[in-house]
């Protein structure tokens, strides 16, 4: 029987691999970005020792998922051919197990093809930033593949979203446009599903602090909230800074996304992000 799209119930486990991760506490999903281009300087890897280091600094912080990036979603990112997002892709993939067999690798890419080469090299997780929307056949290979899959809502293409930031009713639209995907995904097959609001995907600074303001509302689809903002133009635009000193923004941010509702706190910044959980957990007792 298809399950409905929307739901009170929030699921507390995600199944990666025949693995059952518990997410009934917030958990931090630590990013890794194999290209040249990410709009943050200090979290650029290109050979297996930098990433080896770096998936050990996460880990040992306590990041229970990376996210490997094979392609930079950053506003007019250059396009990169599938070749050689997937050569990116597993060099960190088969680079990081090597070292940590345990690692859950979440695979940030829009492509079905590098997204099964991952998860065939040992991912436990897709993190699409388009929805499904770039690639007809990614619904298909997560289902088939088993995966958890993150949701996330986007208009266009990482080289033009930044112009499809219209909208009369911005939550309600997002709501609107992300039921369209969760209701395509569950037909097709994906079980554990992931919704990410898309914070800076076709959206400016001023409605994405008004999509965080508002953000409770996502709840009523029932499903883990996955929400990044760490270091992002919200912060160092606003504040006049670069990118590298936007950490004590993002620390802010995260705090009201765990408030919110947040289930994965999606960061460069892993110990800082489990501190802020561990302080809300206590808070909480209370």
């Amino acid at each position: 029987m298809q399950e409905p799209v929307f739901s009170s119930f929030v699921p507390t486990t995600l199944n990666c691999r025949g693995r059952l991760v518990s997410i009934q506490t917030p958990v931090v999903m630590g990013i890794i970005n194999i290209t040249p281009d990410s709009f943050h300087a200090g979290n650029r890897f290109g050979d297996p020792e930098g990433i080896r280091q770096r998936a050990e600094k996460m880990l040992s912080e306590g990041a229970t998922f990376l996210d490997i990036g094979g392609y930079s979603t950053r506003p007019g990112a250059d396009d990169v051919p599938e070749e050689e997002e997937i050569r990116r892709v597993l060099l960190a993939v088969e680079t990081i197990l090597k070292h940590f067999p345990d690692a859950l690798l979440s695979i940030d890419t829009f492509r079905s093809n590098v997204a099964r080469r991952a998860i065939e090299a040992g991912a436990s997780l897709i993190n699409d930033v388009s929805g499904g929307l770039l690639d007809d056949a990614m619904f298909q290979t997560a289902a088939d593949l088993q995966v958890p899959y993150v949701l996330m809502h986007m208009r266009g293409t990482p080289q033009n979203m930044a112009s499809l930031n219209q909208y009369e009713n911005l939550v309600t639209e997002v709501i609107d446009e992300l039921l369209v995907r969760v209701t395509l995904a569950r037909e097709a097959g994906i079980k554990d599903l992931i919704l990410d609001p898309g914070f800076g995907f076709a959206k400016n600074a001023d409605q994405n602090y008004e999509l965080l303001a508002q953000a409770e509302a996502f709840g009523v689809f029932g499903l883990p909230l996955l929400i990044g903002l760490s270091r992002k133009s919200m912060v160092w635009k606003k504040l006049g800074i670069p990118p590298s000193e936007a950490l004590n923004g993002t620390t802010v941010l995260n705090t009201i996304a765990l408030q919110k509702g947040a289930t994965i706190l999606r960061v460069h910044d892993v110990r800082e992000a489990m501190e802020t959980i561990q302080i809300m957990q206590w808070l909480n007792r209370y």
